[in-house]
């Protein structure tokens, strides 16, 4: 069943204790099914206090993350696992059901040249061992494909469904982004169909970074994509309220959108429930 998601940034610049229970709680007042919540500092993140917010609203939540500079798998693995494991505690005690992101590199770690296939190989064998111990634990994984000014080694959703498909894991899949995908891609709607079941995450995310539906993506094709595939997993809008030194350094984000946080919220909320209805993925 389709759950419509909304990333924390969406509301705020960056995760505090205080911003974080303000977001769930306002992440609950919009209407949404749950909060993507970026884990970038594990050891700083309060699990246990969030988790007894989100049980309060009655919100659920997802994980995302982007490995440190340290912790750049292909050519630190070992740092890597380590700070993989410990993310993945933390997203077992606050309660949510998926770690997803970029989970096998850095962004902005680029090396002049397109990665190897022992670079993938050393990914494949990292995430086939996080979706082991994640399994055991009730957690899905999905890892992210980023386009190529961010990283060199998995730019299309194509790209990421081959790795998903050569550790073979059935808690492992692929997580989309619009944004991405709008660089990268050929088209939405072939690389949705292509990618098919091996689809578990989408990111909602418009060309600028904005309000769904005012920039460039070709959303007509992502409906299709998505329609073609039956996709019945999450959904999760995300856009950029403010912009904080390590976004901007990551992303290269210089400013913030036009519209303030309630109208990418709810007016985004709204664009993606009548899409997927257009196209019938909210029957049943």
């Amino acid at each position: 069943m389709i759950r419509f998601g909304a990333h924390a940034f969406v509301f705020i610049g960056a995760w505090t204790p205080e911003d974080g229970d303000a977001t769930i709680r306002a992440a609950a007042e919009m209407g949404f099914d749950f909060l993507e919540i970026p884990l970038l500092d594990p050891s700083s993140f309060d699990a246990a206090r969030h988790r007894a917010t989100l049980e309060d609203v009655g919100l659920g939540a997802t994980c995302s993350l982007v490995l440190p500079k340290h912790a750049h798998a292909p050519s630190e693995p070992d740092r890597a696992r380590t700070f993989l494991f410990h993310a993945l505690d933390q997203v077992e005690a606050v309660g949510a059901d998926t770690l997803c992101g970029c989970l096998g590199y850095s962004l902005g770690t680029l090396t002049g040249s397109p990665p190897s296939r022992d670079e993938r190989a050393i990914v494949e064998d990292l995430l086939g061992q996080l979706a082991e111990e994640a399994q055991s634990r009730g957690i899905a994984i999905a890892l992210e494909a980023v386009n190529r000014y961010e990283t060199y080694l998995y730019n299309t959703i194509g790209d990421v469904r081959d790795s998903v498909r050569n550790v073979g894991s059935s808690n492992l899949g692929v997580h989309g982004d619009t944004y991405h995908m709008n660089i990268e891609e050929a088209g939405f709607e072939r690389a949705l169909r292509d990618v098919g079941q091996d689809l578990r995450y989408l990111h909602m995310s418009e060309s600028h970074r904005g309000l769904v539906g005012t920039g460039t993506v070709d959303w007509d094709g992502v409906w299709r994509g998505l329609a073609a595939i039956g996709y019945d997993g999450p959904l999760v809008l995300e856009s950029f309220a403010a912009i904080n030194p390590d976004l901007a350094a990551a992303t290269c984000l210089w400013r913030p959108p036009a519209e303030p946080p309630e109208v990418l919220a709810r007016e985004g909320l709204a664009f993606l429930k009548q899409g997927a209805a257009r196209v019938g993925l909210l029957k049943g």
